[in-house]
């Protein structure tokens, strides 16, 4: 063990030295720039502004808009050049960036003129008389014929049609090189009116030349992605070193022209047989030959100062890392073994620094929502060409990397259109993330719940057939009976046609058909949990079927299972329906929302009821009187009739056949008190509930029970 110990000591300090020398090998070799800005304020000193100013953490390239910004020019660029390419060497560097910007005409139905991303030689400077409307900032000068000034290079949003653009006299996106006339252009599908934001992705291949452009635009109300390509070579028209950033301008008619985020990354390869007179791409100088040597000289002493202080850090890191190694749980390495993940087709694995650069380093302005392990982030991959949504599991979940495993490895081999699709993993630096298509609609509790949203009753029938669809796939059709174990509104997500999509698979678990229930620790969310797995700890097909009716319930209600603000007969919402079913008022229940758009629907009222009774049954408290998911479908379709219930609700009750009394022990994620109430030897389940204005999720590992009976009274 010691001989271990003193060969990893030598051997850590010697790889470090080998990156170092390695590191200042390549110096000659490349020079690259990066750089990433999730949002813009004043003590950001890395922005140069000419005209343009930050403010609420934006760059406003043409002032506010309540100044009426007429005939008014703005520039924002990067606080130092960029090399674009290397005489000597004739090498051309390769970039790619992407940024986030609004141009709003806040209503108004004329509006001027454009925004661009440009490059320009070093020394240029805006020049705010030349450059008025038609210019977009970079310096054009409309009196001028040959619509040209000095070099540069643009991609322009163009808001406003002058003589020289496209015929088709619309909003466009061209690509401009030393002239106004766009060598290349695309019809822009913006939405200026209501200033919605765009998002860009250009990346230049220096190899091929291949200038590719990726931007949004709307149609329908929907997000669609735009493309646009040119092949050009930057040596032929532009200097070595350029200014890059954005302009924008305005002339008679005027909008604001905002940017929210910006990221940049670009490599130059050097030749190693150049003489390299020029330095490096982050300190540019006029006098580059003379300084080389002292450059590579100041280099090496630097090094040799790191390598003595980083040997020590070294050691001391590596030693403290083999400590905590052996205090690592055994079975979370197990779990997160790829080996296991990658035998699902389909979904693979991501790197960080992908799905970081994917979602703007996880900018709190992409998070979708919050769930129960952690945050969800919307993000756009490039090399597949679409948004995704990216979980990223909280650190503080206990039960983190077992949901997280369990997810992939269940989620990866599942194949429906009522399932959300797992695209791909990624757990490095303590982080564990999983990506998924991006659902545009959102979660359908937010559809039901929220005060300003309205969902019409034709799209909540086939959200309610799509889940039961989805239930049927994972109990009866796959290869294995899959039990989700928490099926609840938050869990249904809708993409841009309102077809509903199961997701979150973190409790799932896999069995044998011919079982078709586990027992397991307390997990799910108390509300929608089916009242045998509080007692017994065993999730079954029927529990799945009992959260099934919850949700069949709130589409049709439009209400969450409890509400603590309601008159007592009506804050469990089963209860509440049933004792309605009961005296015949059935479509008293129905979503106040829906009311006047029914009435005259007697199709509507049939499957309003229909709803509301294949609820009721599903989310019987008597496990053996619940149907399965295909009986209840079958009754949804209209294909068999409407089972006939109690016409009062069932009351649960447990009896101990043993000496030990049954004890159950629950975990809440939640600041809010959750009712949970056992009377006397009797456990009363409808009121195991949650508030209605936050969900809790429990997971516990403290569960005993004595054998029991289960009867309905």
């Amino acid at each position: 063990m010691a001989a271990i110990i003193s060969i990893s000591s030598f051997l850590f300090p010697l790889l470090f030295f080998i990156n170092i020398v390695s590191f200042f090998s390549t110096l000659r070799l490349a020079n690259s720039l990066a750089f990433n800005f999730t949002s813009f304020d004043s003590s950001n000193t890395h922005i140069f502004y000419e005209r343009a100013f930050p403010s609420n953490r934006t760059i406003k390239l043409t002032g506010e808009m309540v100044n009426k910004n007429q005939n008014f020019t703005g520039r924002a660029t990067y606080f130092k050049p960029l090399h674009l390419w290397d005489k000597p060497s004739g090498s051309l560097s390769s970039f790619q960036t992407h940024f986030s910007f609004a141009i709003d005409s806040e209503g108004a139905e004329r509006y001027g003129d454009g925004l661009t991303f440009f490059f320009a030689p070093k020394n240029s400077r805006l020049d705010a008389e030349i450059s008025k409307g038609s210019g977009l900032g970079i310096g054009y000068n409309p009196s001028l014929t040959d619509l040209t000034y000095s070099s540069f290079f643009a991609i322009e949003f163009d808001i406003f049609s002058n003589f020289f653009d496209p015929p088709e006299k619309v909003e466009h996106v061209g690509i401009d090189i030393n002239s106004m006339s766009s060598v290349a252009y695309s019809i822009w599908k913006c939405d200026i009116k209501r200033g919605r934001r765009t998002d860009v992705w250009i990346n230049y291949d220096s190899a091929t030349l291949n200038l590719s452009i990726t931007f949004t635009g709307y149609e329908n109300n929907k997000t669609i992605l735009q493309k646009l390509n040119h092949d050009v070579d930057f040596r032929l028209t532009l200097p070595e070193w350029v200014i890059f950033g954005f302009s924008a301008a305005t002339g008679t008619l005027y909008a604001t022209h905002n940017i929210y985020s910006w990221d940049f990354e670009s490599t130059l390869n050097l030749n190693s047989d150049s003489n390299l007179n020029s330095d490096s791409n982050l300190a540019p100088s006029p006098d580059q030959g003379s300084k080389v040597g002292l450059v590579v000289g100041v280099g090496v002493g630097v090094g040799v100062f790191f390598l003595v202080c980083g040997l020590i850090i070294v050691w001391i890191f590596f030693w403290k890392k083999r400590k905590k190694r052996k205090k690592m749980n055994l079975e979370e390495d197990i779990v997160l073994d790829d080996s296991e993940f990658e035998k699902g087709k389909g979904p693979r694995k991501f790197s960080y620094n992908e799905l970081a650069r994917a979602t703007n380093n996880f900018w709190e302005d992409e998070k979708l929502g919050e769930g129960g392990f952690g945050g969800v982030y919307k993000g756009f991959l490039r090399d597949l060409n679409s948004y995704v949504a990216v979980k990223k599991v909280s650190k503080g979940s206990r039960q983190g990397i077992k949901e997280y495993a369990s997810e992939v490895k269940i989620i990866s081999q599942l194949r429906h259109r009522n399932l959300v699709q797992l695209i791909g993993w990624c757990h490095e630096r303590g982080e564990l993330l999983l990506v998924y298509e991006f659902m545009s609609n959102g979660s359908l509790d937010a559809h039901l719940f929220k005060e300003n949203n309205f969902l019409t009753w034709e799209h909540r029938y086939k959200v309610a057939q799509g889940v039961a669809a989805a239930l049927l796939y994972l109990h009866e059709e796959w290869e294995k009976c899959v039990l989700h174990r928490d099926i609840k509104s938050s869990n249904v997500m809708l993409d841009s046609d309102f077809n509903a999509k199961l997701g979150d698979f973190g409790l799932a678990r896999l069995v044998d058909h011919a079982i078709g229930s586990q027992t397991t620790v307390l997990a799910g969310t108390m509300g929608y949990m089916a009242p045998e797995c509080a007692i017994t700890g065993r999730a079954s097909k029927e529990s799945d079927v009992f959260s099934f009716g919850i949700v069949a319930l709130e589409i049709a209600c439009g209400r969450r299972p409890y509400n603590p603000n309601v008159e007592e007969g009506k804050m469990v919402m089963v209860e509440w329906v049933w004792e309605l079913y009961g005296h015949g008022r059935l479509l008293e229940a129905a979503d106040s929302k829906l009311h006047g758009s029914f009435e005259d629907e007697p199709e509507q009222q049939r499957q309003i009821e229909c709803l509301m009774v294949v609820g009721l049954w599903c989310a019987h408290p008597d496990i053996n009187c619940r149907p399965s998911i295909r009986q209840a479908i079958h009754v949804m379709n209209f294909e068999a009739p409407l089972p006939v219930l109690p016409l009062q609700f069932p009351t649960l009750a447990y009896h101990p056949l043993s000496v030990n009394r049954s004890i159950i022990s629950s975990s809440f994620s939640s600041t809010q008190d959750s009712v949970v109430s056992q009377i006397g030897n009797g456990f009363n389940s409808a009121n195991v509930l949650t508030s209605s204005s936050q969900e809790t999720t429990t997971s516990s590992t403290s569960f005993s029970a004595s054998t029991s009976l289960l009867d309905t009274r």
